[in-house]
Protein backbone atom coordinates (compact mmCIF):
# COMPACT_ATOMS: atom_id res chain seq x y z
CA UNK A 1 0.00 0.00 0.00
CA UNK A 2 1.38 3.42 -0.96
CA UNK A 3 1.81 6.21 1.56
CA UNK A 4 -0.92 8.19 -0.21
CA UNK A 5 -3.34 5.24 -0.03
CA UNK A 6 -2.67 4.63 3.67
CA UNK A 7 -3.17 8.31 4.50
CA UNK A 8 -6.49 8.29 2.65
CA UNK A 9 -7.67 5.18 4.52
CA UNK A 10 -6.67 6.67 7.86
CA UNK A 11 -8.53 9.90 7.15
CA UNK A 12 -11.62 8.09 5.84
CA UNK A 13 -11.84 5.84 8.89
CA UNK A 14 -11.45 8.75 11.30
CA UNK A 15 -14.10 10.76 9.44
CA UNK A 16 -16.45 7.76 9.27
CA UNK A 17 -16.04 7.07 12.97
CA UNK A 18 -16.97 10.65 13.79
CA UNK A 19 -19.98 10.65 11.45
CA UNK A 20 -21.49 7.22 12.03
CA UNK A 21 -20.64 6.12 15.58
CA UNK A 22 -22.01 7.34 18.91
CA UNK A 23 -19.82 10.11 20.39
CA UNK A 24 -19.57 7.96 23.54
CA UNK A 25 -17.34 5.58 21.53
CA UNK A 26 -14.23 7.59 22.28
CA UNK A 27 -10.71 6.70 21.20
CA UNK A 28 -7.29 7.51 22.61
CA UNK A 29 -5.07 10.31 21.25
CA UNK A 30 -5.70 13.66 19.57
CA UNK A 31 -5.62 11.84 16.22
CA UNK A 32 -6.97 8.33 16.90
CA UNK A 33 -5.02 5.32 15.68
CA UNK A 34 -6.48 3.09 12.98
CA UNK A 35 -5.16 -0.40 13.68
CA UNK A 36 -5.16 -2.90 10.82
CA UNK A 37 -2.88 -5.77 11.85
CA UNK A 38 -1.40 -7.50 14.85
CA UNK A 39 1.05 -10.28 15.61
CA UNK A 40 2.10 -11.28 19.07
CA UNK A 41 2.93 -8.18 21.10
CA UNK A 42 3.01 -5.94 18.01
CA UNK A 43 0.15 -3.87 16.56
CA UNK A 44 0.31 -2.14 13.17
CA UNK A 45 -1.62 0.98 12.12
CA UNK A 46 -3.04 1.93 8.73
CA UNK A 47 0.13 3.87 7.93
CA UNK A 48 2.21 0.73 8.41
CA UNK A 49 3.81 1.85 11.67
CA UNK A 50 4.47 -0.82 14.30
CA UNK A 51 3.77 -0.41 18.01
CA UNK A 52 4.74 -2.40 21.08
CA UNK A 53 1.28 -3.27 22.42
CA UNK A 54 1.44 -2.91 26.20
CA UNK A 55 -2.31 -2.67 26.73
CA UNK A 56 -3.55 -5.74 24.84
CA UNK A 57 -6.89 -4.26 23.82
CA UNK A 58 -7.74 -3.63 27.51
CA UNK A 59 -6.06 -6.87 28.66
CA UNK A 60 -7.90 -8.94 26.05
CA UNK A 61 -5.35 -10.23 23.52
CA UNK A 62 -3.97 -12.26 26.39
CA UNK A 63 -1.63 -14.51 24.39
CA UNK A 64 -0.90 -11.88 21.77
CA UNK A 65 -2.49 -10.84 18.51
CA UNK A 66 -3.46 -13.59 16.09
CA UNK A 67 -1.86 -16.51 17.91
CA UNK A 68 -1.34 -19.11 15.14
CA UNK A 69 -3.02 -21.94 17.04
CA UNK A 70 -6.11 -19.85 17.75
CA UNK A 71 -6.22 -18.67 14.13
CA UNK A 72 -6.00 -22.21 12.79
CA UNK A 73 -8.62 -23.66 15.12
CA UNK A 74 -11.05 -20.82 14.43
CA UNK A 75 -10.47 -21.10 10.68
CA UNK A 76 -11.23 -24.80 10.85
CA UNK A 77 -14.34 -24.32 13.01
CA UNK A 78 -15.87 -21.57 10.88
CA UNK A 79 -15.75 -23.90 7.92
CA UNK A 80 -17.72 -26.54 9.86
CA UNK A 81 -20.20 -24.84 12.20
CA UNK A 82 -20.14 -21.29 13.54
CA UNK A 83 -23.43 -20.99 15.42
CA UNK A 84 -25.93 -23.10 17.36
CA UNK A 85 -27.49 -20.94 20.14
CA UNK A 86 -27.88 -22.47 23.59
CA UNK A 87 -30.83 -24.56 22.41
CA UNK A 88 -28.35 -27.10 21.08
CA UNK A 89 -25.19 -28.59 22.52
CA UNK A 90 -21.71 -28.19 21.12
CA UNK A 91 -18.50 -29.90 22.17
CA UNK A 92 -16.23 -26.81 22.37
CA UNK A 93 -18.57 -25.25 24.93
CA UNK A 94 -18.43 -28.28 27.22
CA UNK A 95 -14.65 -28.57 26.85
CA UNK A 96 -14.16 -24.90 27.69
CA UNK A 97 -16.42 -25.17 30.75
CA UNK A 98 -14.49 -28.23 31.89
CA UNK A 99 -11.17 -26.44 31.48
CA UNK A 100 -12.44 -23.46 33.50
CA UNK A 101 -13.63 -25.75 36.27
CA UNK A 102 -10.17 -27.34 36.38
CA UNK A 103 -8.27 -24.07 36.86
CA UNK A 104 -10.79 -22.10 38.93
CA UNK A 105 -10.31 -21.89 42.71
CA UNK A 106 -12.18 -24.05 45.19
CA UNK A 107 -15.49 -25.65 44.29
CA UNK A 108 -16.38 -23.37 41.36
CA UNK A 109 -17.72 -25.79 38.78
CA UNK A 110 -20.69 -24.78 36.61
CA UNK A 111 -20.56 -22.11 33.87
CA UNK A 112 -22.92 -19.84 32.01
CA UNK A 113 -21.40 -18.39 28.83
CA UNK A 114 -22.30 -14.99 27.42
CA UNK A 115 -20.61 -12.44 25.16
CA UNK A 116 -18.94 -9.92 27.45
CA UNK A 117 -17.93 -8.96 30.95
CA UNK A 118 -21.07 -6.88 31.29
CA UNK A 119 -23.25 -9.92 30.61
CA UNK A 120 -21.18 -12.06 32.96
CA UNK A 121 -21.77 -9.52 35.72
CA UNK A 122 -25.50 -9.40 34.98
CA UNK A 123 -25.62 -13.20 35.19
CA UNK A 124 -23.72 -13.31 38.48
CA UNK A 125 -25.93 -10.71 40.16
CA UNK A 126 -29.13 -12.41 39.03
CA UNK A 127 -27.82 -15.79 40.18
CA UNK A 128 -26.92 -14.44 43.63
CA UNK A 129 -30.36 -12.92 44.06
CA UNK A 130 -32.06 -16.14 42.93
CA UNK A 131 -30.00 -18.35 45.24
CA UNK A 132 -30.27 -16.19 48.34
CA UNK A 133 -33.80 -14.92 47.79
CA UNK A 134 -32.44 -11.48 48.63
CA UNK A 135 -32.03 -8.30 46.60
CA UNK A 136 -29.30 -5.99 47.85
CA UNK A 137 -25.76 -5.96 46.42
CA UNK A 138 -22.74 -4.24 47.95
CA UNK A 139 -20.06 -3.15 45.48
CA UNK A 140 -16.97 -0.95 45.79
CA UNK A 141 -16.31 2.68 44.97
CA UNK A 142 -13.98 3.18 41.98
CA UNK A 143 -15.50 0.02 40.49
CA UNK A 144 -16.20 -0.57 36.82
CA UNK A 145 -18.62 -3.37 35.94
CA UNK A 146 -19.77 -2.63 32.39
CA UNK A 147 -22.22 -0.68 30.28
CA UNK A 148 -25.72 -2.12 30.88
CA UNK A 149 -28.20 -0.32 33.13
CA UNK A 150 -27.34 -2.63 36.02
CA UNK A 151 -23.59 -2.47 35.39
CA UNK A 152 -23.46 1.31 35.10
CA UNK A 153 -25.26 1.52 38.43
CA UNK A 154 -22.60 -0.75 39.91
CA UNK A 155 -19.92 1.47 38.40
CA UNK A 156 -18.66 3.89 41.03
CA UNK A 157 -16.97 6.48 38.84
CA UNK A 158 -18.96 9.48 37.64
CA UNK A 159 -17.55 9.45 34.08
CA UNK A 160 -18.89 5.90 33.61
CA UNK A 161 -22.40 6.63 34.95
CA UNK A 162 -24.40 8.29 32.14
CA UNK A 163 -27.73 8.14 34.00
CA UNK A 164 -28.67 10.38 36.92
CA UNK A 165 -30.89 7.83 38.66
CA UNK A 166 -29.59 4.92 40.71
CA UNK A 167 -30.82 1.40 41.38
CA UNK A 168 -31.75 1.52 45.08
CA UNK A 169 -30.61 -1.99 45.95
CA UNK A 170 -26.98 -1.38 44.93
CA UNK A 171 -24.76 0.06 47.69
CA UNK A 172 -21.09 1.05 47.60
CA UNK A 173 -18.41 0.60 50.24
CA UNK A 174 -15.02 2.31 50.30
CA UNK A 175 -12.47 1.04 47.83
CA UNK A 176 -9.34 -0.34 49.54
CA UNK A 177 -7.31 2.29 47.68
CA UNK A 178 -4.16 2.48 49.77
CA UNK A 179 -2.50 5.33 47.87
CA UNK A 180 -5.49 7.53 48.64
CA UNK A 181 -6.29 6.02 52.03
CA UNK A 182 -8.84 8.16 53.91
CA UNK A 183 -7.75 6.85 57.30
CA UNK A 184 -4.35 8.49 57.41
CA UNK A 185 -1.15 7.18 59.00
CA UNK A 186 -0.32 4.78 60.41
CA UNK A 187 -1.44 2.48 57.62
CA UNK A 188 -0.66 -0.84 59.26
CA UNK A 189 -4.32 -1.62 59.94
CA UNK A 190 -5.95 -0.38 56.71
CA UNK A 191 -7.29 -3.76 55.60
CA UNK A 192 -9.31 -3.99 58.81
CA UNK A 193 -10.50 -0.39 58.55
CA UNK A 194 -11.73 -0.86 54.99
CA UNK A 195 -13.41 -4.10 56.06
CA UNK A 196 -15.17 -2.31 58.91
CA UNK A 197 -16.52 0.20 56.39
CA UNK A 198 -17.94 -2.70 54.36
CA UNK A 199 -19.73 -3.95 57.45
CA UNK A 200 -20.98 -0.47 58.28
CA UNK A 201 -22.44 -0.15 54.78
CA UNK A 202 -24.26 -3.44 55.31
CA UNK A 203 -25.74 -2.47 58.69
CA UNK A 204 -26.60 1.14 57.79
CA UNK A 205 -27.59 1.20 54.10
CA UNK A 206 -29.08 -2.28 53.57
CA UNK A 207 -31.71 -4.25 55.47
CA UNK A 208 -28.88 -6.29 56.95
CA UNK A 209 -29.54 -9.19 54.57
CA UNK A 210 -27.44 -8.55 51.44
CA UNK A 211 -27.46 -11.02 48.56
CA UNK A 212 -23.77 -10.54 47.78
CA UNK A 213 -20.60 -8.51 47.94
CA UNK A 214 -19.20 -7.92 44.44
CA UNK A 215 -15.64 -6.76 43.76
CA UNK A 216 -12.82 -6.77 41.23
CA UNK A 217 -9.74 -8.42 42.71
CA UNK A 218 -7.71 -5.55 41.26
CA UNK A 219 -9.83 -2.60 40.17
CA UNK A 220 -9.08 -2.12 36.48
CA UNK A 221 -10.65 1.08 35.16
CA UNK A 222 -10.26 2.49 38.67
CA UNK A 223 -6.51 2.56 38.07
CA UNK A 224 -5.18 -0.93 38.88
CA UNK A 225 -6.03 -0.53 42.56
CA UNK A 226 -4.54 -3.41 44.58
CA UNK A 227 -6.15 -4.05 48.01
CA UNK A 228 -4.00 -4.41 51.12
CA UNK A 229 -3.21 -7.91 52.34
CA UNK A 230 -6.00 -9.35 54.43
CA UNK A 231 -8.81 -7.24 53.01
CA UNK A 232 -10.55 -9.93 50.98
CA UNK A 233 -10.27 -12.48 53.79
CA UNK A 234 -12.15 -10.09 56.06
CA UNK A 235 -14.61 -9.08 53.33
CA UNK A 236 -15.44 -12.74 52.69
CA UNK A 237 -15.95 -13.37 56.39
CA UNK A 238 -18.20 -10.34 56.77
CA UNK A 239 -20.48 -10.93 53.79
CA UNK A 240 -20.93 -14.59 54.70
CA UNK A 241 -21.67 -13.75 58.31
CA UNK A 242 -24.59 -11.67 57.03
CA UNK A 243 -25.75 -14.53 54.79
CA UNK A 244 -24.54 -13.13 51.47
CA UNK A 245 -22.36 -14.53 48.70
CA UNK A 246 -18.88 -13.47 47.60
CA UNK A 247 -18.70 -12.62 43.88
CA UNK A 248 -15.25 -11.91 42.45
CA UNK A 249 -14.69 -10.12 39.16
CA UNK A 250 -11.67 -11.56 37.34
CA UNK A 251 -12.44 -9.96 33.96
CA UNK A 252 -9.10 -8.12 33.95
CA UNK A 253 -7.06 -9.85 36.67
CA UNK A 254 -7.78 -13.42 35.61
CA UNK A 255 -5.95 -16.07 33.60
CA UNK A 256 -2.52 -15.74 35.13
CA UNK A 257 -2.13 -12.00 34.63
CA UNK A 258 -1.30 -11.29 38.28
CA UNK A 259 1.49 -13.87 38.26
CA UNK A 260 1.91 -17.29 39.91
CA UNK A 261 -1.85 -17.89 40.26
CA UNK A 262 -4.58 -18.42 37.67
CA UNK A 263 -6.87 -15.86 39.29
CA UNK A 264 -6.17 -12.78 41.35
CA UNK A 265 -8.28 -13.81 44.32
CA UNK A 266 -6.06 -16.86 44.85
CA UNK A 267 -3.29 -14.57 46.10
CA UNK A 268 -5.40 -14.02 49.20
CA UNK A 269 -6.44 -17.67 49.69
CA UNK A 270 -10.12 -16.78 49.34
CA UNK A 271 -12.65 -18.98 47.55
CA UNK A 272 -15.47 -17.11 45.79
CA UNK A 273 -19.02 -18.40 45.57
CA UNK A 274 -19.36 -16.96 42.07
CA UNK A 275 -16.70 -15.62 39.72
CA UNK A 276 -16.98 -13.66 36.46
CA UNK A 277 -14.52 -13.70 33.57
CA UNK A 278 -14.19 -12.22 30.06
CA UNK A 279 -11.56 -10.26 28.07
CA UNK A 280 -8.43 -12.47 28.02
CA UNK A 281 -10.37 -15.74 28.06
CA UNK A 282 -10.51 -16.07 24.25
CA UNK A 283 -7.76 -13.95 22.66
CA UNK A 284 -10.16 -11.21 21.57
CA UNK A 285 -13.22 -13.26 20.67
CA UNK A 286 -16.41 -12.20 22.48
CA UNK A 287 -16.76 -14.48 25.49
CA UNK A 288 -18.05 -13.78 28.98
CA UNK A 289 -18.25 -16.53 31.59
CA UNK A 290 -19.91 -16.81 34.99
CA UNK A 291 -18.79 -19.78 37.07
CA UNK A 292 -20.37 -20.81 40.37
CA UNK A 293 -20.44 -23.53 42.97
CA UNK A 294 -22.74 -26.37 41.96
CA UNK A 295 -25.42 -25.77 44.56
CA UNK A 296 -25.60 -22.09 43.65
CA UNK A 297 -25.74 -22.64 39.89
CA UNK A 298 -28.39 -25.31 40.32
CA UNK A 299 -30.72 -22.80 42.00
CA UNK A 300 -31.40 -21.14 38.62
CA UNK A 301 -34.03 -23.49 37.20
CA UNK A 302 -36.26 -21.08 35.29
CA UNK A 303 -35.62 -20.60 31.58
CA UNK A 304 -32.73 -18.54 30.26
CA UNK A 305 -31.02 -18.35 26.89
CA UNK A 306 -28.09 -16.65 25.22
CA UNK A 307 -28.34 -16.57 21.44
CA UNK A 308 -24.63 -16.03 20.90
CA UNK A 309 -23.25 -17.09 24.30
CA UNK A 310 -21.21 -20.27 24.07
CA UNK A 311 -21.31 -20.38 20.28
CA UNK A 312 -18.83 -22.91 18.84
CA UNK A 313 -16.63 -20.29 17.16
CA UNK A 314 -15.97 -18.30 20.33
CA UNK A 315 -15.71 -21.48 22.38
CA UNK A 316 -13.03 -22.91 20.10
CA UNK A 317 -11.11 -19.64 20.52
CA UNK A 318 -11.48 -19.87 24.31
CA UNK A 319 -10.61 -23.57 24.46
CA UNK A 320 -7.48 -23.07 22.36
CA UNK A 321 -6.45 -19.98 24.31
CA UNK A 322 -6.75 -21.89 27.58
CA UNK A 323 -4.80 -24.83 26.14
CA UNK A 324 -1.96 -22.49 25.17
CA UNK A 325 -2.07 -20.79 28.58
CA UNK A 326 -1.79 -24.09 30.43
CA UNK A 327 0.99 -25.40 28.19
CA UNK A 328 2.98 -22.16 28.41
CA UNK A 329 2.38 -21.76 32.18
CA UNK A 330 1.23 -18.16 31.81
CA UNK A 331 0.97 -17.60 35.59
CA UNK A 332 4.68 -18.39 35.91
CA UNK A 333 5.60 -16.36 32.83
CA UNK A 334 3.57 -13.38 34.05
CA UNK A 335 5.34 -13.50 37.41
CA UNK A 336 8.78 -13.58 35.79
CA UNK A 337 8.15 -10.90 33.16
CA UNK A 338 6.13 -8.94 35.72
CA UNK A 339 9.19 -8.63 37.94
CA UNK A 340 11.16 -7.30 34.98
CA UNK A 341 8.39 -4.84 34.11
CA UNK A 342 8.00 -3.66 37.71
CA UNK A 343 11.73 -3.10 38.08
CA UNK A 344 11.66 -0.87 35.01
CA UNK A 345 8.63 1.09 36.24
CA UNK A 346 10.18 1.52 39.68
CA UNK A 347 13.25 2.96 37.99
CA UNK A 348 11.07 5.52 36.20
CA UNK A 349 9.47 6.37 39.56
CA UNK A 350 12.90 7.24 40.94
CA UNK A 351 13.59 9.56 37.99
CA UNK A 352 10.28 11.43 37.70
CA UNK A 353 8.64 13.10 40.69
CA UNK A 354 5.27 13.30 38.91
CA UNK A 355 4.91 9.52 39.14
CA UNK A 356 3.12 9.31 42.47
CA UNK A 357 3.03 5.55 42.78
CA UNK A 358 3.77 2.37 40.87
CA UNK A 359 1.48 -0.52 41.79
CA UNK A 360 0.13 -3.77 40.46
CA UNK A 361 0.81 -7.48 40.27
CA UNK A 362 2.44 -9.55 37.56
CA UNK A 363 1.74 -8.12 34.11
CA UNK A 364 -0.90 -5.74 35.45
CA UNK A 365 0.99 -2.61 36.49
CA UNK A 366 -0.03 1.03 36.84
CA UNK A 367 1.64 4.41 37.32
CA UNK A 368 -0.39 7.10 39.08
CA UNK A 369 0.44 10.48 37.56
CA UNK A 370 0.25 13.45 39.95
CA UNK A 371 1.25 17.09 40.07
CA UNK A 372 3.60 16.30 42.95
CA UNK A 373 4.04 13.52 45.49
CA UNK A 374 3.26 15.65 48.49
CA UNK A 375 -0.22 16.76 47.39
CA UNK A 376 -0.97 13.61 45.34
CA UNK A 377 -3.23 15.72 43.11
CA UNK A 378 -4.25 13.74 40.01
CA UNK A 379 -2.70 15.20 36.85
CA UNK A 380 -4.75 14.07 33.83
CA UNK A 381 -3.10 16.66 31.57
CA UNK A 382 0.33 15.20 32.17
CA UNK A 383 -1.08 11.67 31.83
CA UNK A 384 -2.50 12.63 28.42
CA UNK A 385 0.81 14.17 27.45
CA UNK A 386 2.51 10.90 28.38
CA UNK A 387 -0.02 8.97 26.29
CA UNK A 388 0.79 11.12 23.26
CA UNK A 389 4.51 10.71 23.92
CA UNK A 390 4.25 6.91 24.16
CA UNK A 391 2.43 6.85 20.85
CA UNK A 392 5.24 8.90 19.29
CA UNK A 393 7.71 6.36 20.63
CA UNK A 394 5.73 3.44 19.20
CA UNK A 395 4.21 2.15 22.44
CA UNK A 396 0.56 1.51 23.30
CA UNK A 397 -0.49 1.81 26.96
CA UNK A 398 -3.84 2.59 28.60
CA UNK A 399 -5.39 5.10 30.97
CA UNK A 400 -7.49 4.55 34.08
CA UNK A 401 -8.44 6.24 37.31
CA UNK A 402 -11.42 8.43 38.08
CA UNK A 403 -9.55 11.41 36.58
CA UNK A 404 -7.98 9.40 33.73
CA UNK A 405 -4.60 9.95 35.35
CA UNK A 406 -3.30 6.40 35.87
CA UNK A 407 -1.21 4.87 33.09
CA UNK A 408 -2.01 1.18 32.76
CA UNK A 409 0.55 -1.30 31.47
CA UNK A 410 -0.58 -4.84 30.61
CA UNK A 411 1.15 -6.57 27.69
CA UNK A 412 0.60 -10.06 26.30
CA UNK A 413 1.09 -12.87 28.80
CA UNK A 414 3.49 -14.48 26.31
CA UNK A 415 5.65 -11.37 25.96
CA UNK A 416 9.39 -12.04 25.85
CA UNK A 417 12.17 -10.58 27.96
CA UNK A 418 13.46 -8.63 24.95
CA UNK A 419 10.00 -7.23 24.15
CA UNK A 420 9.57 -6.04 27.73
CA UNK A 421 12.97 -4.35 27.58
CA UNK A 422 12.08 -2.61 24.29
CA UNK A 423 8.75 -1.42 25.68
CA UNK A 424 10.39 -0.07 28.83
CA UNK A 425 12.93 1.80 26.76
CA UNK A 426 10.14 3.42 24.74
CA UNK A 427 8.27 4.31 27.93
CA UNK A 428 11.44 5.80 29.42
CA UNK A 429 11.94 7.98 26.35
CA UNK A 430 8.31 9.10 26.51
CA UNK A 431 8.68 10.01 30.21
CA UNK A 432 11.79 12.01 29.39
CA UNK A 433 9.89 13.93 26.70
CA UNK A 434 7.20 14.86 29.21
CA UNK A 435 9.76 15.97 31.79
CA UNK A 436 11.63 18.07 29.21
CA UNK A 437 8.35 19.69 28.15
CA UNK A 438 7.57 20.46 31.80
CA UNK A 439 10.91 22.20 32.23
CA UNK A 440 10.25 24.37 29.16
CA UNK A 441 13.43 23.25 27.40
Amino acid sequence: MSQVDSKTITEEVRAGHKEYLFPSVQAYYREPLVLVEGRGAIAVDSDGREYSDFFSGILTTSIGHCHPEVVERVREQIGRLNHTSTLYLNEPQVKTAQRLAQISPGALKKCFFSNSGTEAVETAIMLARIYTGRDEIVALRYAYSGRSTLATNMNAQAPWRPLSSSIPWIKHAMSPYCYRCPFGPPHDDCAEKFARDLEEVIVTTTNGKPAAFFAETIQGAGGFIVPPAGYFQRAAEIIRRYGGLLIMDEVQAGFGRTGDKWFGIEHWDVEPDIMVMAKGIASGFPVGATIAKKEIADAWTRKSISTFGGNPLSMVAAETTLDVMVREDVPGRAAQRGRQLREGLDSLYEKHSWIGEVRGMGLMQGMEIVTDRESKTPDPDRANALMEATREEGLLVGLGGISAHVVRVAPSLLITEEEVAVGLQKLSQACQKVSVKDSGE
